[in-house]
């Protein structure tokens, strides 16, 4: 049985590092993006869309099935959309629209790339949408969702000049703070392979039988992807 993986968000700052790490452990890698990845393989399928409202029609041709695992590092900001509603239009409706198709085709599996202040009685609209779209997903049941909630990602923001700039303040500092504060930024990269790295976790689990399974729903929180992929 061959293992294919379907990737949304797989542009942006996340999604370009998770796709090169998912290419070597999936035989079939589905990309649903408005343009083609920088890094493209033998294995990969691209569909392009200029409009996410048009994933029913482009899940139709794709092949997803239950030996599918799903993923999505799909995003935005409110400054980037144009305003509130575009803003939940992509991180709850498509990121929603999209695992409801998932789980439509018999998806078991189900990574999901959040935020470390994901909270429904958040005061910030961002961290409210990203809460409601983890409660939206999970009650959709899937056999396993895992949920990676990272903290700031250091890596290039294209139109993000708060984070750049918290970055480049971050990176005076970070000799002098410990990756075991919650709070710790990471590196985009490192994310990537956390979700990778958690993916192959639950294979192996489901293929080998040598361990118990994964909860119905796993939170990655920050400090538990710095040290998954701390080098030794």
């Amino acid at each position: 049985m061959q293992r294919k993986a379907i990737v949304i968000g797989a542009t942006g700052l996340v999604g370009q590092h998770l796709i090169k790490q998912l290419s070597e452990l999936y035989e079939t890698l589905i990309v649903i993006a408005r343009r083609p990845p920088r890094y493209i393989n033998a294995s990969m399928r691209f569909y392009q869309t200029n409009d996410f409202d048009n994933l029913p029609e482009i899940f139709a041709s794709v092949g997803a099935d239950r030996t599918t695992d799903a993923f999505s590092c799909l995003g935005t900001t409110k400054k980037q959309a144009g305003s509130d509603e575009a803003f939940r239009k992509v991180d709850y409706g498509y990121n929603v629209t999209f695992a409801k198709l998932c789980h439509d085709k018999g998806v078991e599996n189900f990574f999901l790339l959040s935020s470390m202040n994901a909270k429904i009685d958040s005061r910030f609209l961002y961290n409210r949408v990203k809460a409601e779209t983890e409660q939206a997903i999970k009650a959709l049941n899937f056999a396993q969702l895992l949920v990676f909630r990272p903290s700031l990602l250091l890596g290039k923001h294209k139109g993000r000049p708060l984070e750049s700039i918290s970055q480049k303040a971050f990176q005076l500092i970070s000799p002098l703070v410990s990756e075991s504060l919650p709070l710790h930024p990471i590196s985009a990269q490192r994310v990537a392979v956390a979700m990778a790295m958690m993916a192959q976790d639950s294979y192996e689990r489901r293929k080998y039988h040598t361990a118990p399974s994964l909860e119905r729903l796993t939170i990655i929180e920050n400090k538990q992807m710095l040290a998954m992929t701390r080098a030794k």
